[in-house]
């Protein structure tokens, strides 16, 4: 990754998106501190040194700030409106990730108020996974919330087939999952933050300034719901969820 930013800094291209994760975002930071530099970010990008501020960046980089963190509470409480006799929940996480222990602590959070059990199990591995998914039938799992995690970007096949075939209804970060026969999703749209991202490019090759364009945050989340996967799992999705959903795939 570090080759790539480094290879496209010695051509001297006029502006670097970078996007999937915050490995190409900090690789690009580390390559350059002129070339301008446009990042979608799935966690807190002032807390993270890549800005000043939101409103201000400074340097040579702007951006989406996609929220991961500030939606666990809300997704630890749609799982639970998806299986309303749930009593044992499952939140994974990576625990390289910087905010790992932040995700622990919002969905155990939120479990409390919820009145139900969570426990936060860690992968960051494929080989993780499996084990993780493995292990759900001994601990009385009723469902899992997959956080946003690019990890469990790249592995959102192994996710879905694992999900699928121990039976456990799993909510996930991003709609790309649902539209790929997962459960459920609610998260910021992705496509809509690529597309914001490239305007910032388009502006910025028109003279525009990375320190001067506000780092911009989703204006709509997502509830995305696949009936053909519910109807596998034996599930009835209650009609306050299908009311409210933004999509539901059939």
């Amino acid at each position: 990754m570090q080759a790539t930013a480094a290879e496209l800094v010695k051509r001297g291209v006029a502006v670097i998106v970078a996007t999937g994760g915050p490995r190409p975002v900090f690789a690009a930071k580390r390559a350059t501190v002129s070339i301008p530099i446009v990042f979608t970010f799935g966690g807190d990008p002032v807390a993270a040194g890549l800005v000043n501020s939101l409103s201000r960046p400074g340097g040579n980089l702007t951006g989406i700030s996609i929220f991961t963190l500030e939606l666990v509470p809300k997704q630890v409480s749609l799982l639970r409106e998806l299986l309303p006799m749930a009593k044992n929940l499952v939140v994974l996480v990576n625990p390289a990730s910087p905010i790992a222990k932040r995700y622990a602590k919002a969905s155990q959070d939120a479990a409390t108020t919820l009145g139900v059990q969570l426990q936060v199990l860690e992968a960051r591995t494929a080989s993780d996974i499996g084990a993780v998914f493995a292990g759900l039938p001994g601990l009385h799992t009723d469902g899992v919330l997959v956080t946003g995690d690019p990890l469990f970007e790249t592995r959102r096949e192994q996710l879905i087939n694992l999900a699928a075939r121990n039976a456990v209804p799993t909510l996930y970060f991003a709609r790309e999952f649902v539209a790929a026969s997962g459960l459920a999703s609610y998260g910021a749209s992705f496509n809509q933050a690529i597309r914001q991202a490239g305007i910032y490019a388009g502006r910025i090759l028109r003279g525009a300034t990375p320190a001067d364009l506000p780092v911009l945050q989703p204006a709509k989340f997502e509830l995305v719901i696949n009936l053909k996967t519910a109807k596998a799992l034996g599930l009835t999705i209650p009609q306050s969820l299908l009311l409210r959903a933004d999509e539901v795939i059939q």
